[in-house]
């Protein structure tokens, strides 16, 4: 595809990463760059979420595997969206999946945990099924709380140069 006929993720991309001027060793790091680097992660973490809470509920799945197959498609989901942008700059498949790992393993677990978190400890939310308000509810609602945790975290990652601002380079 041509640039410009994906304009639309190409300038979210691109408007993202004008942000990080100073992320270095100590660097401050706004809480804009860091909110646009979980909300990165988020997209991919909740992609897989939902479709492996979808799926395993579905498929009348136990909790346990449920929650398993989420937690992996979350990883998945997470680390493809930044092996996407790495690769399209030309970069291999073997650094590219360095610096995924780099890049986002600290955010999805962080998210991932409390994003789960939420779901075991609210009341009734794992035996929700698809056709529940309180499955979708809860799910929205663990993810929301998962990116305020998060948040913070990818700042602190960022202005060591980690997390996300290891992906910088690439773009």
């Amino acid at each position: 595809m041509q640039h410009e006929t994906h304009t639309g993720h190409e300038h979210h991309e691109h408007h993202m990463h004008e942000h990080h001027g100073t992320h270095g060793a100590g660097g401050k790091v706004s809480w804009r760059t860091a909110s646009q680097a979980t909300l990165h992660c988020l997209t991919g973490c909740a992609i897989g979420e939902v479709l492996g809470m979808v799926i395993g509920t579905a498929l009348g799945w136990g909790n346990v595997p449920t929650m398993i197959l989420a937690i992996a498609l979350a990883f998945v989901f997470g680390y493809s969206l930044t092996l996407r942008g790495v690769l399209k700059a030309g970069v291999d498949f073997g650094t590219a999946f360095r610096v995924a790992l780099a890049a986002d393993t600290l955010s999805i677990a962080v998210m991932e945990l409390i994003d789960n978190g939420v779901i075991a400890l609210w009341p009734n939310a794992m035996d929700a099924q698809l056709s529940d308000g309180l499955f979708w509810g809860a799910l929205a609602a663990s993810l929301a709380i998962a990116f305020v945790v998060t948040t913070p975290v990818n700042r602190w990652m960022i202005g060591r140069g980690k997390g996300h601002a290891v992906v910088h380079q690439y773009h």
